[in-house]
């Protein structure tokens, strides 16, 4: 008793609020505010001024059942979304796609779901031909700057590759010729062609990357308190099981 006296003095002398404990006993971590980074594509976007999209919800849907609710959502070209998780404590990175090179960059929280990338052309290009990956190295190809396909071309020795910093970008550039290929996933593939006015007809898959194919995540920077990584980890996996990832992540523009 006189301990707990001691301590409501202490409080009420240095305003300083003792955590209270969490669920089973464990102490809450600090409220910091978690700062949510992510890039436009089919699952994450500009909506009525916010950012939205099914990944988005995903990730709001997460951090409010884990009791994080003091967080902000910035939408960013992906070089720059990557250098603030990289470098930035308490941020968060979706959609990020999980790669041995990246393992011990992140704190990784939960999977959306599984990409497949592919090699596309103009279907009126017939110079351009490409049956196995090493094919393809003569060409330029248009990647985002520090993106899984940019840093996966530069490992198997591409030079020709042309930088951009969205996706959008790099699809104006193949339609106008200023580049020869694109990797991209199918989803985005359409999205982009829709919103460019062109028919995804004119585009032709030449080569899936097959040693590109992975989970994509959200991620917390290595600076991020492991009690807030294992909050937000957890309510992720519920929302996972009871099948509201899948059912969202089917919903894309």
């Amino acid at each position: 008793m006189r301990r707990l006296v001691c301590l409501s003095l202490l409080v009420a002398l240095t305003g300083v609020h003792l955590p209270v404990a969490a669920a089973g006993g464990a102490a809450a971590p600090p409220a910091q505010t978690i700062q949510a980074v992510t890039e436009e594509s089919s699952y994450t976007y500009l909506a009525g001024g916010k950012v939205g999209g099914p990944a988005t919800e995903i990730v709001e849907a997460a951090l409010r059942r884990s009791g994080l609710t003091n967080y902000r959502i910035g939408l960013y070209p992906w070089a720059r979304s990557y250098d603030m998780a990289l470098n930035e404590p308490n941020t968060l990175i979706y959609l990020i796609a999980r790669t041995p090179a990246r393992e011990d960059l992140f704190k990784w929280a939960g999977e959306f779901m599984r990409i497949d990338y592919h090699l596309y052309k103009l279907r009126a290009r017939t110079d351009v031909q490409v049956r196995r990956l090493d094919d393809a190295l003569p060409y330029a190809i248009g990647v985002m700057r520090d993106d899984v396909r940019h840093q996966y071309l530069q490992s198997r020795g591409f030079t020709r590759l042309v930088l951009s910093a969205r996706n959008s970008d790099s699809v104006r550039m193949l339609l106008d010729g200023r580049v020869d290929l694109l990797p991209l996933p199918e989803t985005d593939m359409e999205r982009f062609c829709r919103e460019a006015g062109v028919d995804p007809a004119r585009l032709q898959r030449v080569l899936t990357l097959d040693e590109m194919s992975t989970g994509i995540y959200m991620a917390f920077s290595r600076g991020t308190d492991d009690a807030i990584v294992a909050r937000a980890r957890a309510a992720f996996d519920q929302l996972k099981q009871d099948g509201t990832v899948t059912r969202l992540m089917q919903r894309r523009r």
